[in-house]
């Protein structure tokens, strides 16, 4: 009988000009009882309706996207035989918990009180770790048919888990000369705004910066 050695502590071995072909983690399903009913608590929560597909009685298929996420949900009918609410340990990434529990709360969803864990594994602590360490800090709510949303504070990013369109500046001086020209453009949008505050100014700074890296439009 033969046998399959497999070489753990090895990297993938890649030919010489490739690399391995991405593969991106698009749509997760969930199963839901009542597509209407779930259409209406997700559009509730503000998130994007993506597209809403009816094929006869028997079939359909909506999109939404959490705000700011690259990854969306599929429901509706005739979509996965997994049972109604069966979804759970699905991941919400959030900078701030307090203030994602507060939004959520104020579009009538029952949140869990903030908790925290002192590393994986680890038992459930109230309140948010008092270090305020990424990873570590969550709560949860469930849609109307019980499929459970975990909420998760991650401020700094893990090694590897940053977007290199981010960080693509061949040194200090060109850092500073990106935040300097996103700093006048941000002027420019106050004054547009009637001189008014700006308290998202890191958000639009980064948006700003990632958009002018990439050839996308930049934000007014």
């Amino acid at each position: 009988m033969s046998s399959t050695i497999l070489a753990h502590s090895e990297d993938p071995i890649e030919t010489p000009g490739t690399r391995p072909l991405d593969m991106k983690l698009e749509a997760v399903v969930i199963p839901v009882s009542d597509a209407a009913r779930s259409k209406q608590f997700y559009e509730g929560l503000g998130w994007r309706l993506d597209g809403d597909f009816v094929v006869g009685d028997t079939f359909r298929a909506m999109q939404f996207t959490p705000p700011g996420s690259p990854a969306s949900i599929h429901f509706g009918t005739g979509l996965t035989p997994a049972a109604p609410g069966s979804a759970n340990g699905l991941f919400l990434v959030v900078s701030d918990i307090e203030a994602a529990r507060a939004e959520l709360i104020g579009h009538g969803v029952e949140v869990s009180e903030v908790f925290h864990r002192a590393g994986p594994g680890k038992p459930a602590v109230s309140g948010r770790h008092p270090e305020r360490q990424s990873y570590s800090s969550y709560a949860t709510f469930k849609d109307p048919d019980g499929n459970e949303w975990l909420l998760q504070e991650v401020t700094t990013r893990l090694p590897g888990r940053i977007d290199p369109n981010t960080t693509n500046y061949a040194s200090v001086a060109d850092l500073a000369a990106a935040m300097r020209r996103a700093s006048e453009a941000h002027g420019e949008h106050e004054k547009r705004n009637g001189g008014q505050r700006d308290e998202n100014w890191p958000y639009w700074y980064a948006e700003y910066m990632v958009a002018e890296q990439t050839g996308k439009p930049l934000p007014l």
